[in-house]
């Protein structure tokens, strides 16, 4: 059995606030491995200025190259219609039964955890992975337990710690855009992919990829 922890987002780009994550829920929760899991179409608010979904994998798999406590899965973008959670962690169930899962939430998005009930089956989403929240400094983390707790007991419920970042990835496509330096925000990496492909630029506009699709909170 391994203890899988699962990163999920739309990684438009990935950065280091999502490496950082990614790594003290690694070391904190005493995990295996880590995968990020880029969305193909999450359901909640529009990807502005998405490459489309291949493009977004490939970010993610230069961004962990080497680094053996990371991997990237695609079996969201191999799944039509919308990214749900709940059917992300039915399919790594039953591709590997005996693995312990944690669903990730990143500081930046632990206030959406306040909507729980708006998931799609968020008593399924907790009986089928642990939840792990990264705090800031202890940020309403008795309202992230009291929303939590009309689904569970609250035992399938972490909190670990992560340095303050200030950097998002609207922060890097807007830096792209004006021409100035994204080096230190991403892994170079990334930073030469996005060069070498242009993405992000003004007018830019990733082939077959003419509309933005939508984004996931994690549900």
């Amino acid at each position: 059995m391994a203890r899988i922890g699962l990163l999920g987002g739309t990684f438009n780009p990935p950065h280091v606030g999502h490496l950082v994550c990614a790594q003290e829920a690694h070391e904190r929760l005493g995990l295996d491995r880590v995968l990020l899991l880029p969305a193909r179409t999450p359901p909640h608010k529009a990807v502005p200025e998405d490459p489309g979904p291949e493009v977004r994998l490939a970010l993610c798999e230069r961004a962990v190259a080497g680094d053996e406590r990371f991997a990237v899965s695609d079996l969201e973008l191999r799944r039509e219609g919308p990214s749900y959670t709940v059917d992300t962690l039915r399919a790594l169930h039953e591709h590997r039964p005996g693995d312990e899962l944690t669903f990730i939430v990143g500081a930046d998005m632990a206030l959406s955890l306040l909507s729980l009930a708006t998931w799609r089956e968020p008593g399924e989403v907790l009986r089928l992975a642990r939840l792990a929240v990264a705090a800031r400094d202890g940020a309403r983390s008795e309202e992230i337990a009291a929303a939590v707790a009309p689904f569970h007991d609250g035992t399938r419920l972490d909190r670990f710690e992560m340095p303050r970042l200030d950097v998002s990835s609207t922060l890097i496509r807007r830096r792209v855009a004006e021409g100035r330096p994204v080096r230190w925000l991403v892994p170079d990496a990334v930073a030469a992919e996005i060069a070498a492909r242009g993405l992000y630029r003004p007018g830019a506009v990733a082939p077959g990829h003419p509309i933005p699709t939508m984004e996931e909170h994690p549900a």
